[in-house]
């Protein structure tokens, strides 16, 4: 049995590395029909593993032990068993496995289903288990597997399509697809067991409106017919109920600003409420007999996931930008505390609010000791469709520390400011995140902040596409660039990428590479490299099936053909490595690049 164990400080490790190394923790999953039976994620020996944690005992045991980490998981309602991901070396493509809570080998949990992207995974109540798929051959499919029998397909299309949830009766799966091809507004559809429909719901009418649907949950009760339903019908996300079974909608109104989401209370009887507003989250308690909106008490920052326990206490995970990561309980305790180093604090970040283009841009800045301008780090968020929020992040962290200002933008694209802002990107894909990134970037050097000699453009994923875009339509307005996993030649990265993200980029850019080539080259990095003056520095997972490797080698290929300062690090992992030493070394290597040639 391994119990959550910390490593002994020393003095001579930097406060940047000891805030990676210090051991962490994730929410708490725990059984519907078992409570006191929990799954978690930690980083305890240095790679992301799953954990599991007997309230009753107290006793924790790690379950998974893999090269490169796993963080995909969940137990089955009884608490059982423990399912988890398997894939290779980051590449996202594998196949469910499943062990004994209390300890024992592990199994394939669906014999029959090929390897292949997840999309969904719903786990009944007598055996019954229904799993989504995703492969670039079949497209999107849905498969029912009962006990003691193959698995069944109920659902195929090739357009992106993943499982929502399976009542608590296990009779009914709510499907989220998006068969009128808009990949980012989906419309649900209630499959029984063997695939016939029972209900559809779909606010794009067809793909003629820009209105997107999620699944949340079915009421955790027998027979219930009633699903949590997130719709966007007044140009935000907010919850509703939708009785599958007589088609009545019931419209919660909860009356706060900014996005919101909900779950049920294990009992039903109420919803926990989720509220995303200006890079910062709160909880409610929602009494749909009353509407009355009760405030769940916690501290000023981010609340990271939240669940409800069936004694009406809440655990969250919570932080700040100078606070780290903390589970946390309604009770006042903390509800997972990892022994051994404390990761360091931060400083908080402060708002700038920004006119640009498109409308008013929200920053959030970081800044170290003493006066400015700074050099200047625009850390630029993934997604597009996410936000960065009064969170607790390392990687910033560090840059502060060595002297740094850090400065993120919540440009068109992000989420938490209103549809018509995350849907803004159509067809101007990146040029358009580049023209509020330039907005503020205008702001910060105007203001006195940033040292305009000193401005280093950097981000991961959908911020290191930005990173390499920006660098090549915007070259005189940054001194170095520091892309991680980014897309780097749109086109191949299309032909090379799971199937999900070529159904996003059609969506975004309105077409295939052959339908739409002029869009395509509009965005694609690869079109302005050789505009780029500044020194690059470029990582990337050798196995990443969202920004392949090979579509970043073309990029590479062009900047070292005429000579372009350049470094390029390559590891043995998908979109990103979940082993601390890996990542400690990428910031190793970033914020050395940056004092070689920033000075």
């Amino acid at each position: 049995m391994t119990e959550i164990t910390g490593s002994t400080p020393t003095t001579s490790m930097p406060d940047w590395e000891r805030r990676f190394r210090a051991p962490r923790v994730g929410l708490p999953d725990w059984a519907e029909d078992a409570p006191d039976r929990s799954l978690f994620v930690s980083n305890a020996t240095g790679t992301y593993e799953m954990y599991t944690w007997d309230r009753a005992t107290g006793l924790q045991r790690q379950a998974t032990d893999r090269p490169n980490g796993t963080t995909d998981g969940t137990l089955s309602p009884d608490g059982a068993w423990i399912w988890w991901f398997s894939d290779t070396d980051g590449d996202e493509f594998g196949i469910w496995m499943r062990q004994p809570f209390a300890g024992g080998d592990d199994e394939p949990a669906v014999p029959g289903l090929a390897p292949s992207y997840p999309a969904g995974l719903a786990i009944g109540r007598h055996g019954t288990v229904v799993v989504g798929r995703s492969t670039d051959e079949d497209g999107s499919t849905i498969h029912v597997a009962r006990q003691g029998a193959a698995p069944v397909e109920i659902y195929r299309h090739r357009e992106s399509a993943g499982v929502g949830d399976l009542s608590y009766d296990g009779t009914l799966i709510a499907i989220e697809h998006t068969e009128h091809g808009d990949a980012m507004h989906s419309a649900l559809r209630v499959l029984r067991l063997g695939g016939t429909a029972v209900a559809e719901l779909d606010d794009t009418k067809g793909g003629t409106k820009e209105l997107g649907l999620e699944v949340l949950g079915f009421a955790p009760v027998h027979g219930d017919t009633r699903l949590l339903v997130g719709h966007q019908r007044r140009g935000r996300w907010e919850p509703m109920v939708w009785d599958v079974a007589s088609g009545e909608e019931t419209d919660l109104a909860v009356d706060l600003p900014g996005d919101v989401s909900a779950e049920w209370y294990p009992d039903g009887s109420a919803l926990l409420i989720a509220h995303s507003f200006e890079a910062r989250s709160e909880l409610w308690r929602y009494e749909p007999a009353t509407r009355e909106l009760i405030p769940v008490e916690t501290p000023p920052g981010s609340v990271s996931g939240a669940s409800a326990r069936p004694d009406g206490t809440v655990e969250y995970l919570w932080s700040s930008a100078a606070l780290p990561s903390e589970v946390r309980s309604t009770t006042g305790a903390v509800v997972l505390d990892t022994p051994g180093m404390k990761a360091p604090g931060s400083v908080p970040v402060e708002d700038a609010w920004v006119e640009g283009p498109g409308g008013r841009i929200h920053a959030l800045v970081q800044k170290p000791a003493g006066a400015g301008p700074f050099p200047t780090v625009f850390e630029i968020h993934g997604g597009p469709t996410w936000h960065d929020s009064d969170a607790f992040a390392a990687g910033p962290a560090a840059w502060v520390d060595h002297g740094y200002a850090v400065v993120r933008v919540n440009y068109r694209g992000s989420t938490g400011y209103g549809r018509e802002w995350t849907d803004a990107l159509k067809h101007r894909v990146g040029l358009i995140e580049l023209e509020d990134i330039a907005a503020v970037r205008e702001w910060a050097v105007t203001s006195g902040l940033a040292d305009p000699s000193k401005l280093v453009l950097a981000g991961g994923s959908w911020g290191g596409y930005l990173t390499l875009l920006g660098l090549g339509t915007q070259p005189e307005a940054w001194a170095l660039g520091l892309a991680a996993v980014p897309v780097a030649d749109y086109i191949t990265a299309y032909h090379d990428e799971m199937e999900a993200l070529k159904a996003m980029d059609r969506t975004l850019l309105g077409g295939t590479p052959e339908e739409v080539p002029e869009r395509f080259e509009a965005s694609s990095p690869l079109t302005y490299v050789d505009a780029v003056r500044a020194p690059v520095y470029i990582s990337a997972g050798v196995n990443d099936p969202r920004c392949p490797i090979r579509q970043v080698e073309n990029y590479v290929d062009r900047l070292a053909a005429r000579g372009a300062v350049h470094e390029v690090y390559r590891y043995d992992a998908g979109h990103g490595s979940l082993v601390v030493e890996e990542r400690i070394k990428q910031v190793r290597l970033e914020i050395d690049f940056a004092a070689r040639h920033l000075g």
